[in-house]
């Protein structure tokens, strides 16, 4: 007597919980096929997924300011040197970084310097400066000819990078 009613119980639970089970169990599946429908334009073959990832410049996510320094200034300086930029008449310098800004939530440190170079190797940085994963932008590009010798260019620079504002200083 004792298992039927426990059975009996259990069965009138079941019927009067499972109705409200079941119809929301039916909104998701609803939901889910919905919005499978509206990622399906997103599907795209292997090679064009690797044709828009080639042409994506890399990025990392900010770390702490003396991190994000070190990191941003080392990878910029192998860039030139790639580049093959002379960078001793006006050496990398870190300007004071900025205040929090309002719409990235993130400080900007700058690095600027300068020196001599041909074309070929301005277009050559430039080309290579969506590989720098640190790099934000570029904020001062300038190049002066020297008239006496027009194969020779000054370039300045300054290019900046963001800094993590909680665990910066």
């Amino acid at each position: 007597m004792v298992i039927l009613g426990a059975v009996c119980a259990a069965a009138i639970l079941v019927f009067a919980g499972g109705g409200k089970w079941m119809d929301h169990w039916a909104e998701v599946r609803e939901s889910l096929a919905a919005k499978r429908a509206a990622l399906a334009p997103l599907k795209m073959s292997k090679a064009k997924r690797a044709g828009l990832t080639s042409i994506v410049p890399a990025f990392e996510m900010p770390a702490n300011e003396e991190t994000q320094k070190y990191l941003f200034r080392d990878k910029f300086s192998e860039q030139l040197k790639k580049a093959g930029i002379n960078m001793k008449a006006k050496p990398l310098q870190v300007l004071p970084v900025s205040r929090v800004q309002k719409k990235t939530g993130y400080r900007v440190l700058r690095l600027k310097g300068g020196g001599k170079c041909n074309f070929g190797q301005v277009l050559g940085l430039l080309a290579s400066l969506n590989e720098n994963p640190y790099l934000v932008g570029i904020d001062e590009f300038e190049i002066n000819g020297n008239p006496k010798k027009p194969q020779e260019f000054e370039l300045n620079i300054t290019v900046s990078t963001f800094v993590d504002k909680e665990n910066g200083k």
